[in-house]
C-alpha cells in the first residue's frame, strides 16, 4: 500500500529524477516512488553525465543522486545540476562507509538539500522498510521546494504565514547546559551556529541529537571540532560531562543524561528508535529535565517530523527554556515548527540570530 495515499490529492504530482548506475536499485526506487499518488518518476538514469544531459527534458523537482558512478560521479555531478537549475533540490544516497559519509557531508556543503545512506547489502526487511519510508518522507517534504524553484513562483504570503506563536519568558539566568536537536538542513545549521559561539559556552556543555546514522555521526563531529576549535566528539556512555565540550550523540544510539552520585554523564541506550528516529531528541531533553530542570536550555534546528516535541514539553514544565530556528531560514520547517507551534518557545529566530541571542544568555544578559 502506498505509504501516503492520503496525500494525494488536486496537486500536481512531485516530478522525481533517479541517478543510479545499479539497475536493481533504480527499478526498486522507481517502484516505491510511483507508488505514491501524489509522485512521479520522470527519469530513471545511470550516470551523472546521463542526469546533465536529461535536466532540462526531464524537468524534475528533486532528483535522488547517487554518489558512486561511472564517468561522472554524484560528487561531481552534483554542482553541473545546480548550475544548470539553481536550487534544485538533489538528495544524495550513499552506503554507510566512511568515505561515503565524508562526500555526503560535502555535498550539504555544496548545495544538496539532504541525504540518505542505503540499506547495506544482505540485511533484513525491517532497515529496508525503514529506507523505503524516510526516502518518501524526504522527497515528499523537500520536493514542493524544488517544484517552486522549477516554475520560478514565490510561496504566496497566505502560506508562509503560521497561526500566531504565544512566546514564554526568556530566562533569567545563564544556562547550565545546551541541548540541540536537529535533522534535515541539521549539519549546516549546527555548524553555523557553533561556530559563530566560538568559545562563548566555556563554562556550559553542549548536547547534540542530530538525526544520523553511524559513521556520518564521528564524521559531523570531526568537521564541527575543526571548525570550532573545541573539544566535540561522539559520547561515550558513562563519561562525565564538563563545560566547554560538545557532545554528538552517535548514531544508532539514544543519547540521554543521568545523575550519578553528583557527576552528571551521558547515557546511550540501545532501545528502539523513538519517532523512527535513532537517535532521538525527545530522550535528550526529557533526561535533561530530571538532570538540570530550570537551568536547562534546549535549542531545535531544522527537520522534518515532530522529535523533540515531548521532550520539551517536559522540559518546559521542569522550568526549562526552549529555543526554534523560524521557518524561513529552516531546510523544513518540521520539528521547530512543532514546539513553536506548540507554545514551548522562549524565541524563535532566523538562523543567524540564534547565536548572538545564546551568546547574551551565556553572558546572563536575558533578552
Amino acid at each position: 500500500m502506498p505509504i501516503a495515499a492520503a496525500h494525494a490529492g488536486l496537486k500536481p504530482r512531485l516530478r522525481v529524477m533517479i541517478v543510479d548506475d545499479a539497475e536493481v536499485v533504480r527499478g526498486l526506487f522507481a517502484r516505491w516512488i510511483a507508488a505514491e499518488p501524489d509522485f512521479e518518476v520522470v527519469a530513471s538514469l545511470r550516470t551523472g553525465r546521463d542526469a546533465v544531459r536529461e535536466l532540462e527534458n526531464a524537468d524534475p523537482d528533486v532528483v535522488v543522486l547517487d554518489v558512486e558512478m561511472p564517468e561522472l560521479d554524484g560528487i561531481s555531478a552534483l554542482p553541473k545540476l545546480l548550475a544548470l537549475r539553481p536550487g534544485l533540490v538533489v538528495i544524495m544516497a550513499s552506503t554507510l562507509t566512511r568515505r561515503n559519509a565524508e562526500i555526503s557531508l560535502r555535498a550539504l556543503s555544496l548545495g544538496a538539500a539532504d541525504y540518505i545512506p542505503k540499506p547495506s547489502a544482505g540485511r533484513s526487511d525491517e532497515p529496508a522498510g525503514n529506507f523505503r519510508r524516510e526516502l518518501i518522507e524526504k522527497i515528499r517534504q523537500l520536493g514542493p521546494r524544488g517544484r517552486r524553484l522549477r516554475h520560478a513562483t514565490p510561496l504566496p504570503v497566505a502560506a508562509r504565514q503560521q497561526r500566531a506563536i504565544m512566546l514564554r519568558p526568556m530566562p533569567l539566568m545563564p544556562p547550565r547546559v545546551l541541548l540541540i536537536g536537529s535533522s534535515t538542513g541539521g549539519p549546516q545549521a549546527l555548524q553555523t551556529v557553533l561556530t559563530t559561539i566560538g568559545t562563548s559556552f566555556s563554562n556550559v556543555p553542549v548536547l547534540i541529537t542530530q538525526h544520523m546514522p553511524p559513521t556520518f555521526t564521528a564524521i559531523l563531529a570531526e568537521h564541527l571540532a575543526r571548525a570550532m576549535q573545541v573539544p566535540v566528539s561522539e559520547a561515550e556512555d558513562g563519561e562525565p560531562i564538563v563545560g566547554g565540550t560538545v557532545y554528538l550523540a552517535p548514531g544508532g544510539k539514544h543519547m540521554s543524561v543521568a545523575n550519578r552520585g553528583g557527576t552528571i554523564v551521558t547515557v546511550l541506550d540501545n532501545g528502539p528508535p523513538v519517532n523512527f528516529c535513532k537517535p532521538a531528541v525527545d530522550p535528550l531533553f526529557a533526561s535533561a529535565a530530571e538532570v538540570w530542570g530550570a537551568k536547562a536550555l534546549a535549542l531545535v534546528l531544522t527537520g522534518m517530523g515532530h522529535d523533540g516535541l515531548a521532550g520539551a514539553r517536559v522540559l518546559v514544565q521542569a522550568g526549562g527554556h526552549v529555543l526554534a530556528q523560524d521557518e524561513a531560514t529552516s531546510v523544513v520547517w518540521g520539528m521547530p515548527g512543532q514546539v513553536a507551534q506548540a507554545g514551548l518557545c522562549s524565541a524563535v529566530l532566523p538562523l543567524d540570530q540564534i547565536a548572538p541571542r545564546l551568546k547574551r544568555l551565556f553572558a546572563g544578559e536575558g533578552a
